[in-house]
């Protein structure tokens, strides 16, 4: 479990995406909950959740749900990474010496916080948890008032967790 506590306050941050647009947390928040995905680029397990991070940002989008992905490399590789991997959620780079990354405790990548609008962490999940990817878009459903399909298809072999 990531040091940050689920309860707890999330820290504030402000980084920048690649487009070199500045993001704030607090403003985030105003717009309703946030999904923030710590990720590294070489990461494997990274590699293979974003995708089903993507799916639950595309289920979601239209109500206005938010997902920020992290990365803790450069802008470039982290370009790559989305092409590669078919993310369209805004993606945040943490520069060295990894402020926000440090803030959250963040250990292990991937590492994802689900945020409530009042800025508490309700969730907190690192490496990959299909429990947890579902119980993420079970309570963006209930937020939003919203009947989605399934996360994981039932021809998809997912395995109920893989390390970060």
């Amino acid at each position: 479990m990531p040091a940050t506590a689920i309860s707890k306050g999330a820290p504030a941050f402000e980084l920048f995406d690649l487009k070199g647009e500045r993001y704030r947390l607090q403003e985030g928040l105003a717009r309703g909950p946030l999904l923030i995905a710590f990720f590294k680029v070489a990461c494997p397990t990274c590699q293979y959740a974003f995708p089903f991070v993507e799916r639950i940002h595309r289920q979601f989008v239209d109500p206005g749900a938010q997902v920020w992905g992290i990365s803790q490399d450069d802008v470039e590789s982290s370009r790559g990474f989305a092409e590669r991997y078919g993310v369209t959620f805004p993606i945040l780079i943490d520069e060295p010496p990894y402020a926000a990354s440090r803030a959250y405790g963040v250990r292990f990548t991937p590492t994802l916080f689900l945020v409530d609008s009042n800025g508490h962490i309700s969730l907190s999940s690192d490496g990959f948890s299909k429990s947890d990817l579902i119980e993420i878009q079970k309570r963006l459903a209930q937020h939003y008032s919203q009947t989605v399909p399934p996360l994981f298809r039932a021809d998809e072999k997912v395995p109920e967790y893989k390390p970060g």
